[in-house]
């Protein structure tokens, strides 16, 4: 004898679109929170665009003591210089320069405009010592606070 179910448990059409509708829309939530954080990060970093304008090397009679590095901000928002790299080897062989072997830590470099960054050479007690030599190639590199990396070669006269 096959006995009919005259009581179906189940949940009710109109439970079941709430729920679809609640799902969604927390999904949707979601989503926007992402895009939105991401955009905002992306957005920060993009705004400003680091270029190497000019890199010259001075010297004061026998004493090969300073190296100016320009770079120009082409972008739409400033930046803030916070880090200064440099090697004589490679630019996978950096060693960071102390804030008293240059002048540009916490600078900050306006949209459309430049910033010169003076590394002294022969600082004692910093990673640099003695006097650039003419026609070797130094590697610098310039990081922002958004984590913005400008890496570049400059080879002395």
């Amino acid at each position: 004898m096959i006995k009919k179910l005259t009581s179906k448990k189940g949940v009710s059409p109109i439970l079941a679109t709430l729920l679809l509708i609640a799902i969604a829309v927390a999904a949707a939530v979601i989503t926007f929170a992402w895009v939105t954080t991401f955009m905002t990060t992306q957005s920060r970093q993009s705004g400003a665009v680091l270029a190497l304008e000019n890199v010259r090397f001075y010297h004061v009679g026998s004493t090969k003591n300073r190296t100016d590095i320009t770079i120009m901000n082409t972008g739409t928002s400033s930046a803030k210089i916070v880090d200064v790299y440099w090697s004589d080897s490679s630019l996978l062989d950096l060693d960071r320069l102390a804030s008293s072997e240059h002048n540009a830590t916490n600078s900050r470099v306006s949209a459309g405009s430049s910033i010169t960054i003076t590394v002294k050479w022969g600082v004692s007690g910093g990673t640099i010592l003695g006097n650039w030599t003419s026609g070797s190639t130094y590697y610098f590199k310039v990081v922002t606070d958004a984590g913005q990396q400008l890496p570049f070669p400059a080879e002395a006269p």
